[in-house]
């Protein structure tokens, strides 16, 4: 959770699908701005893979590639804009927006940080290293992450998840190198970006399971806004 929050919930994650083709919708314009065939557009087609695989309609998935690649003959224009604060209890937030009004997403992130703290440019960002994040699941069983991180150049990774995926860690820089580079390693990458990693998270166990429903609600409402792409919370476990 700590390097991207996600919501923990099935019944959270089902109710949230149109949320999440909404998100995949913008990554993948933005990655047809590069070239409408994911056959020779990288990029694309991994978000492509991940829209197929959380079952986005087909009708949706292709009006994102066109409308990405201006063959619509609409303009698409997303501004990327970061917030910082703290949730309640002072658990540390990035918050990463792809918007195309500013003014709007300012005034909701003002709203929703009402019940935090919404910092200033830097007041968070300094307890948090910019890293790149890639999510990839083993080919074969006897897969070695450890032998696969070094190999491969990532800086390190994090023990496969409930779903079956490890996430290897790099320098920015080297984000697109490794994510190439994983699969002669027996791993398949799932998905890859720029994200953030707290350098100090928070122990959930010092937290009453009060307190940590709070911090789950506030990072629940975040994710929720049509404005927000990802949210960075620094909170261990």
């Amino acid at each position: 959770m700590g390097a991207q929050w996600k919501a923990k919930h099935k019944d959270l994650a089902a109710n949230a699908k149109g949320r999440l083709f909404g998100k995949l919708a913008k990554d993948i314009m933005i990655a047809a701005r590069h070239g409408a065939d994911p056959a020779a557009n990288a990029r694309l087609r991994l978000v492509v893979e991940q829209a197929r695989k959380v079952s986005m309609p087909k009708d949706t998935l292709d009006r994102a590639i066109k409308k990405g690649a201006g063959l619509t003959g609409e303009a698409v224009h997303f501004e990327h804009v970061m917030y910082e604060g703290f949730a309640p209890h002072r658990v540390p937030v990035m918050v990463e927006c792809l918007t195309d009004n500013v003014n709007r997403a300012a005034s909701e992130m003002r709203v929703l940080f009402r019940k935090g703290q919404l910092g200033t440019s830097g007041s968070v960002a300094w307890d948090f290293d910019h890293v790149g994040l890639i999510e990839a699941e083993p080919q074969a069983p006897d897969a070695d992450p450890e032998l696969a991180a070094i190999e491969s150049g990532a800086q390190d990774f994090e023990a496969a998840d409930e779903e079956g995926a490890t996430l290897f860690l790099t320098d920015p820089a080297d984000l697109d190198l490794v994510s190439k580079a994983l699969p002669a390693q027996g791993f398949t990458v799932l998905s890859y970006r720029l994200g953030y990693r707290p350098k100090n998270p928070v122990d959930p166990a010092s937290l009453s399971a009060e307190q940590l429903e709070e911090v789950e609600s506030f990072l629940a409402a975040l994710d929720a806004n049509e404005d927000v792409q990802n949210v960075f919370a620094g909170l261990g476990g």
